[in-house]
């Protein structure tokens, strides 16, 4: 068995042997044909690519030609252009200094005429002295000579005749100045005085006299000790819910409420009223009442606020100025309701308006809420047109309202056209007789001040304040003062008047000058 296998192995390895002897003879010839065909190939392409390489070789350095010749045209291009621009700098360079020498040169000459121009002046400088101190000495002799015939000295003469003059310049502008100002106000015051009255004629609105104290009439005497109450328990409950001071005295069937504030007067007015119709009168039904009618008054202010904005055909009033405009109802301004005389301004304001062609809406719009400052539900330190123009800006009015709101009393300059009729309008509303009451020692005092005012005047004989202020009459000494200098007092007293004294509309200053000749026949 074993040399059987050992005889199959050798055979086995003598084949493989064999096998690759063959192999190797067979293969060997097919790879050296193989690679003499390569030779040849590599040879091919070798001589392709060198031909190529060549034909590229020549086109580069043929396009490397072509550039450098592009290049240089390019350079010398430049160069000429360079050339030619240094050419024209030097030809500039030489113009300017030929420009140079001729100015130097035309400079020469110029300070050759100079030289010889100030020598001429000179000249005639010293002549003209020469000339100045002769009329010097003539008019030094002359001067002296006038003294000594006229008496007077040369500066006496001069201030005589300075005064002189003066016055005779100053009586000279006085006409002047009185002439122009008829001439001015020859047209303009008949048409003011034709719209004033036109206006005042249309509008007429009656005036509520109001004051501090209201009066609540009762049936009976009866009433008061149920008012009263157990130990003046009912009125110390109603003062205290109303903040009105409630006076039961001994006058018969009434009995007074005074408060400053006629909104919460009215709320103990109609409270009052009610508890002694109902008849049940404690502190608990007097807090419930009183609190009632506070509302029912806040619902009047707003109804009133609308139907008086209805009434004047105003629109788009903020709901705040309409509660604003419904307490004026309730407040009274030198014993004139506030609220007729915002009516009454708003339609004066209207009809001037109308008659002058400017905007009748806001004019009366402007009228209307002028004195809103005056209700303010909190005390303010700012007069009241600046706090009623604050609360129209913040609530959204018109410019030109505003400013007529906030001009009314001149507390800021009038920047509309509407500002001083809304002025004017408030002045016949509250100046006109009879429209508001003021305290008669206020009202004599200021009459006596106007005659004084006027007394105080250099000239003056007398002064008397007539038609309740309106006007004031003066007359003067004829000795003292003539004809022109009256319309110059006149003037000058009025100014006075204006700047210094506080008055309701305008006064009318009259100056009357008049010479007597008195004889007696015996």
């Amino acid at each position: 068995m074993t040399p059987t296998i050992i005889a199959g192995a050798i055979c086995l390895i003598a084949g493989i042997g064999l096998g690759i002897v063959f192999s190797r003879s067979f293969f060997g010839s097919k790879a050296k044909f193989v690679l003499d065909n390569a030779k040849k190939n590599a040879e091919t392409i070798i001589e392709k690519a060198n031909v190529q390489a060549e034909a590229l070789k020549k086109e580069r350095q043929l396009q490397a030609k072509e550039k450098f010749l592009e290049l240089k045209t390019q350079h010398d291009a430049d160069i000429q252009s360079r050339e030619r621009k240094m050419q024209e700098a030097e030809k500039r360079i030489r113009d300017k200094e030929n420009k140079l020498n001729d100015e130097l040169s035309k400079t020469g000459k110029l300070e050759k005429d100079l030289d010889r121009q100030i020598a001429d002046y000179a000249k005639k400088h010293e002549i003209l002295e020469r000339k100045q101190s002769e009329l010097d000495v003539i008019t030094a002799q002359k001067v002296e000579l006038l003294e000594k015939l006229s008496g007077f000295s040369a500066e006496e003469a001069k201030n005589e005749l300075v005064e002189a003059m003066k016055a005779e310049a100053k009586t000279k502008a006085q006409a002047h100045v009185q002439t122009i100002m008829e001439e001015a106000n020859m047209n303009a015051k008949t048409e003011a005085k034709r719209i004033v009255i036109q206006t005042i004629q249309r509008i007429g609105t009656e005036q509520a006299i109001e004051n501090s104290v209201s009066v609540f009439n009762i049936e009976s005497d009866e009433i008061k000790g149920r008012i009263i109450g157990r130990e003046g328990r009912n009125i110390r409950a109603l003062e205290a819910e109303t903040g009105v001071e409630i006076i039961v005295d001994d006058t018969p069937e009434a009995i007074l409420l005074s408060c400053f504030d006629p909104v919460r007067r009215e709320v103990a007015r109609l409270s009052l009223h009610r508890l002694v119709t109902d008849g049940r009168i404690h502190p608990a039904r007097i807090e419930e009442v009183v609190e009632k009618t506070r509302k029912q008054i806040e619902e009047e202010i707003i109804e009133t606020g609308k139907r008086t904005i209805i009434d004047l055909g105003i629109h788009g009033l903020h709901p705040e100025l309409v509660k604003i405009v419904g307490r004026m109802k309730y407040r009274s301004s030198y014993g004139q309701n506030l609220l007729q005389h915002s009516r009454e301004v708003a339609n004066i304001a209207a009809t001037m308006a109308a008659e002058l062609g400017l905007n009748v809406k806001l004019a009366k719009r402007a009228g209307l809420l002028h004195d809103i400052g005056k209700v303010p539900e909190q005390e303010s330190e700012l007069p009241h047109a600046l706090l009623g123009m604050q609360w129209a800006e913040k609530y959204g009015e018109n410019a030109d309202v505003l400013n007529a709101i906030g001009a009314h009393h001149d507390e800021i300059g009038m920047t509309s056209l509407l500002s001083p009729i809304v002025q004017v309008a408030d002045a016949i509303s509250g100046a006109r007789p009879g429209a508001r009451r003021q305290v008669l020692e206020s009202y004599i005092q200021r009459l006596k001040d106007l005659e004084s005012t006027a007394l105080g005047f250099d000239g003056v004989s007398s002064a008397y304040a007539i038609q309740a202020g309106r006007e004031l009459r003066v007359m003067v000494e004829s000795g003292k003062v003539n004809d022109e200098q009256s319309a110059q007092l006149s003037y000058d007293i009025s100014e006075k008047i204006q700047n210094e004294l506080t008055y309701p509309g305008q006064v009318r200053v009259t100056v009357i000058r008049e010479t007597r000749a008195v004889n007696i026949a015996r």
